[in-house]
C-alpha cells in the first residue's frame, strides 16, 4: 500500500482559512459527511467539510493558541451531538458543538497551558487524557465533567499524550480486577502514554494511576508520541525538538530505533495504516512532520536512507501536525488512505 501511496500520491485538496499555524487536526464522520477539525495559533477551532471543500463552522472561544482538537465519538453515539474537544495555552479543555453552534462546557482544573488531548479507546470514548504545562496529566470523566485523578511524575511541562489501544496482557497483577480510587470501569490494562519538556517519556497506568515507565533518549523536548497497534502494540513512537524520531519497546524500556533526517524540530510522528475490508492497523512504516518543512516516511525495521519525502511549498513554511485519514471514495465501493497535514503558514493540505 505504501508503494502505491509513493508513486501515485499527488496534493488533492488545501484548506485555506486559518491565519497562523494550524498544531492540531482531527478526521471523523458525522451523518455520512467527511469532515476535518483544526486548531490554530490564531485561536480559532474550525470545522471543514472534505466533500465539499470548504469551511462549515469556527469557534473563537479560545484567548491563546489553540493546541489539541479531536472530534467526540462519546457524544455522537450517546448523545447524537456533533461535539469538538479543544485544549489550548489559555489553560482551558472546551467543548464545542459544530452543529448548533455553541459551547457546552469548560475545563479549568489545570494551571497552565495545556498541551495534547486524548479521548479513551475504552467505554466509547467517554474519558479524555491531557497534558499541560502545570506538569501534570489529567483523567476526565466528560460524561459527569470530573477530573478524575492527576498523574504526576514530570519535572517540565507535558506537551503531547496518547492512550494505549488495546489491552495489556497482563493478567497477573491480583490489582487489576479491583476497583480504585478513580473508579474508571473499563480502563484495566489501558495506559498512557506522555511526553514532555523534561525530555522524558512516560508510561502509567490509568487504573492504578501509577508510573510504569520512564524512556530516556531524547536531548530536547518530546513534541509527539503515538502508540502502536496489533503487531506493533509495545511499542512507543516519538519526536523530538532534538530532530530525532525514535521508536521505544514498552516492554524492556529500550530504545529500537532512531531516524536522524529532519534538520530541524520534529512536530509529529505517525504509523502508517495498513487498511484492509475489516479493518486499519499499523505497518511497518512510519512518517514525520517538521519545521524544516518535510514529511518523511521510514521503515522501521531500518534506520538507513527515508523511503520517501514530502517537501512542503513556500507557502507551508513547516508542518506541525500529521494525520492519516481514510477517505470514502465517490463510487462508495473503497476506500484509501491519504494523508492530511497543518502547516505553520494556516494550510491544511490533503495528498492521496
Amino acid at each position: 500500500m505504501f508503494e502505491t501511496f509513493r508513486s501515485s500520491s499527488k496534493l488533492i485538496n488545501t484548506f485555506t482559512g486559518h491565519k497562523m499555524a494550524v498544531f492540531s487536526i482531527d478526521y471523523s464522520t458525522f451523518d455520512d459527511c467527511q469532515l476535518i477539525c483544526s486548531g490554530s495559533n490564531d485561536q480559532t477551532v474550525r470545522v471543514w467539510d472534505v466533500d465539499n471543500n470548504n469551511q462549515i463552522q469556527s469557534f473563537n472561544g479560545h484567548s491563546s493558541f489553540v493546541h489539541c482538537v479531536k472530534f467526540s465519538s462519546y457524544h455522537y453515539h450517546n448523545n447524537r451531538q456533533h461535539v469538538i474537544c479543544s485544549s489550548s495555552w489559555d489553560k482551558t479543555i472546551r467543548f464545542w458543538d459544530f452543529k448548533y453552534n455553541k459551547q457546552l462546557r469548560i475545563f479549568k482544573e489545570h494551571t497552565s497551558w495545556v498541551g495534547g488531548i486524548k479521548f479513551s479507546p475504552f467505554n466509547g470514548g467517554r474519558y479524555l487524557c491531557s497534558g499541560s504545562a502545570d506538569n501534570t496529566i489529567r483523567l476526565w470523566d466528560i460524561e459527569t465533567s470530573k477530573s478524575l485523578h492527576v498523574f504526576k511524575g514530570h519535572e517540565y511541562s507535558v506537551f503531547c499524550v496518547d492512550i494505549s489501544p488495546l489491552q495489556s496482557n497482563n493478567k497477573n497483577d491480583n490489582n487489576n480486577n479491583k476497583m480504585n480510587n478513580i473508579r474508571v470501569i473499563g480502563g484495566n490494562g489501558y495506559t498512557i502514554c506522555s511526553g514532555s519538556y523534561d525530555k522524558t517519556i512516560r508510561i502509567w497506568d490509568i487504573e492504578t494511576a501509577k508510573q510504569l515507565n520512564v524512556f530516556k533518549g531524547h536531548t530536547d523536548f518530546v513534541r509527539s508520541v503515538k502508540y502502536g497497534s496489533n503487531e506493533l502494540l509495545n511499542t512507543v513512537l516519538s519526536g523530538s525538538s532534538d530532530k530525532s524520531v525514535r521508536l521505544w519497546d514498552i516492554r524492556s524500556g529500550q530504545q529500537i530505533q532512531m531516524f536522524n533526517g529532519h534538520t530541524s524540530w520534529v512536530h509529529a510522528v505517525e504509523y502508517l495504516p495498513f487498511v484492509t475490508k475489516n479493518s486499519i492497523c499499523n505497518s511497518n512504516v512510519i512518517c514525520s512532520g517538521s519545521f524544516d518543512n518535510t514529511i518523511r516516511f521510514c521503515d522501521i525495521r531500518s534506520n538507513k536512507n527515508e523511503l520517501y519525502i514530502i517537501k512542503g511549498d513556500d507557502a507551508d513554511s513547516s508542518i506541525f501536525c500529521l494525520k492519516f485519514i481514510v477517505l470514502k471514495k465517490k463510487n462508495k465501493t473503497s476506500c484509501d488512505f491519504n494523508l492530511c497535514y497543518g502547516s505553520r503558514k494556516g494550510l491544511i493540505r490533503i495528498w492521496g
